[in-house]
C-alpha cells in the first residue's frame, strides 16, 4: 500500500511539473513572438511601460538587452546567470538581494538591431501546487500508514499467537499425548486448512496404533492358548502315570505338533498379510482367464468337498472373461473362501462357486448353505483374528478373510457379503468378489 501511494504521488508530481512547463513555453514563444513582430520603437514602448495584458498578467520579467548584456529598457535591469539567447527556453534561479531565492523560466532572442530582448515568467504557481500536494500526500498518509502498521501489528498477533497454539499441541502430542490435536478455529485460511490436515494425519495415525495395539493382543491370545496345551501335554507326559508308555508319549507329540501346527499357521497368515499389504506394484499382474482359474479350485476342492459330504457345484461363463492380476494371489484368495464355505457348511449342503458380469464388471460368486454370517458381523469379520460365537468351535485362525480383503484391495476389487438366500442369514452366505470395470474384456 505504501508503495502504491509513493508511485501515485511521483506520477502526480512530474505530470504537474510536465504540464506547467509546456504552458509556460508556450505563453513565452507566443508572446515572444509577437513582440518581435513589432518596430523596435514600439517594442521598447511596449515594454517599458508594459502596455500590454499578457506582459502584465502571463509575462513576469521583461527587458531589452544588448549584444553585450547591458540593459536598455525594462524592469529587468540585470543579465540572468547563464541565460543563453538562443531562443530556447531556460530555468535561473535568480537570487535578490533580499528573500528566498525562486526560480524563472526564460526565453531570449536576438532583435532585429542586434538587441536582445528577455521574457521570463516565474514558476512559483507551480511550486505551490506541489507544496500543496506534499501537504495533501503527507496529511493523507501518515493515517494511512499509521492504521496500515496497527492492522499488520494485529494480524501478526493473531497469526502468531495461533502458531503459538499448534506448537504447544504439538509438544504434547510429542510427548505421547496422541489424543492432543492442533487447534481448529473458524477461519478459513491456509493455516487452519494445515491444521485440518495434520488432524486428520494425527487420528489415522491414532486408528493404526490402536489396530497394531489390537493386533498384538490378538497374536498374543491366539498363540498362548495352543502353546499352553502343548506345554501341559508335555508336563503331562513326563510327569504322569503313563509317563513310561510309548502309545501315551506318542498320543502326546501328535498333540504338540497339531497345536504347534496351529501357531504356524498363525504366523505363517500374519507374514502373509504383511507382505501383501506392503506389496505397493504390480508388476506380476497379467491378464487372467477367471473361467480357467475356478476350474482349478473345483480341481483342487472338489474331493474335500465329496469327503465332507457336500455338493460342490461351478457355473462357467459362455464368452472369456479376464481380469488384470495376480495369478497364485487370487487362487490364494478364492482358496480361502472355498475353504471356508466347505469348513462352514453341514454335510448334505451345497457350496456354488460361479463367474459372470454384472454390467461391465466381472465377478465371482461363492455361496454356502451353511452357517451363515449375520448383518452386523459382516465388517467386522474381515479384521483380524475376529471369529463369530457360532464359528469358535471350528478350527481356524481368524485370518483368512482379512488375507481375502488384502488380497482384494491390492486388485481393487469390491467383496460383498450377501445372504445366499435374501432375508436369511442363518441359511447361508455369499461372497461376491466384483473387478473394476476397466478390467473386464
Amino acid at each position: 500500500m505504501l508503495g502504491t501511494i509513493v508511485v501515485q504521488f511521483s506520477l502526480t508530481y512530474t505530470q504537474m511539473t510536465s504540464v506547467e512547463f509546456r504552458r509556460s513555453g508556450q505563453v513565452l514563444n507566443g508572446e515572444m513572438k509577437l513582440l518581435l513582430a513589432m518596430t523596435t520603437e514600439h517594442l521598447e514602448y511596449v515594454i517599458r511601460e508594459r502596455a500590454t495584458d499578457d506582459l502584465r498578467l502571463v509575462v513576469n520579467e521583461a527587458g531589452i538587452f544588448t549584444a553585450s548584456h547591458q540593459p536598455v529598457v525594462g524592469e529587468l535591469r540585470t543579465w540572468p546567470d547563464g541565460l543563453v539567447a538562443d531562443g530556447k527556453l531556460h530555468n535561473v534561479v535568480m537570487e535578490p538581494e533580499e528573500g528566498s531565492p525562486y526560480t524563472l523560466r526564460f526565453l531570449a532572442a536576438s532583435m532585429p538591431d542586434g538587441h536582445i530582448l528577455v521574457l521570463g515568467r516565474s514558476l512559483h504557481v507551480l511550486e505551490e501546487q506541489k507544496i500543496m500536494l506534499r501537504h495533501a500526500s503527507l496529511v493523507t498518509l501518515v493515517p494511512i500508514v499509521f492504521f496500515a502498521l496497527l492492522a499488520g501489528t494485529w494480524l501478526s498477533h493473531r497469526a502468531l499467537t495461533r502458531v503459538k497454539e499448534m506448537h504447544e499441541a504439538v509438544d504434547l502430542i510429542m510427548q505421547g499425548d496422541i489424543h492432543e490435536r492442533l487447534p481448529a478455529g473458524a477461519q478459513q485460511d491456509e493455516l487452519q486448512r494445515l491444521a485440518g490436515s495434520v488432524n486428520r494425519m494425527l487420528d489415522r495415525l491414532e486408528q493404526l496404533m490402536h489396530d497394531m495395539r489390537s493386533v498384538g493382543d490378538d497374536i498374543a491370545h491366539d498363540l498362548r492358548t495352543p502353546l499352553a496345551r502343548v506345554r501341559v501335554g508335555l508336563e503331562r507326559a513326563l510327569s504322569g502315570p503313563q509317563a513310561l508308555s510309548a502309545d501315551a508319549l506318542r498320543a502326546v507329540i501328535e498333540r504338540a505338533i497339531g497345536n504347534l501346527d496351529q501357531c504356524f499357521s498363525i504366523i505363517t497368515a500374519l507374514l502373509r498379510l504383511t507382505e501383501i499389504d506392503n506389496s505397493k506394484g504390480r508388476a506380476a499382474f497379467t491378464r487372467i482367464d477367471l473361467a480357467t482359474l475356478v476350474y482349478d479350485i473345483v480341481d483342487l476342492y472338489e474331493p474335500i468337498a465329496e469327503s465332507e459330504g457336500i455338493e460342490f457345484l461351478a457355473a462357467f461363463p459362455e464368452k472369456r472373461i479376464s481380469v488384470n492380476g495376480d495369478r497364485d494371489l487370487l487362487i490364494e484368495m478364492l482358496g480361502n473362501l472355498v475353504d471356508n464355505a466347505i469348513k462352514f457348511t453341514p454335510s448334505g449342503g451345497t457350496v456354488r462357486i460361479s463367474v459372470s458380469m454384472t454390467g461391465h464388471h466381472p465377478f465371482i460368486a461363492v455361496e454356502d448353505t451353511g452357517i451363515g454370517i449375520q448383518p452386523d458381523e459382516r465388517q467386522a469379520v474381515l479384521s483380524r483374528f475376529y471369529r463369530s460365537d457360532k464359528s469358535r468351535h471350528i478350527p481356524g485362525s481368524g485370518l483368512g478373510l482379512t488375507l481375502v480383503a488384502s488380497i482384494l484391495r491390492l486388485h481393487n476389487a469390491e467383496l460383498k457379503i450377501l445372504d445366499t438366500q435374501a432375508g436369511l442369514p442363518e441359511k447361508g452366505v455369499c461372497f461376491l468378489i466384483v473387478f473394476p470395470a476397466s478390467e473386464a474384456v
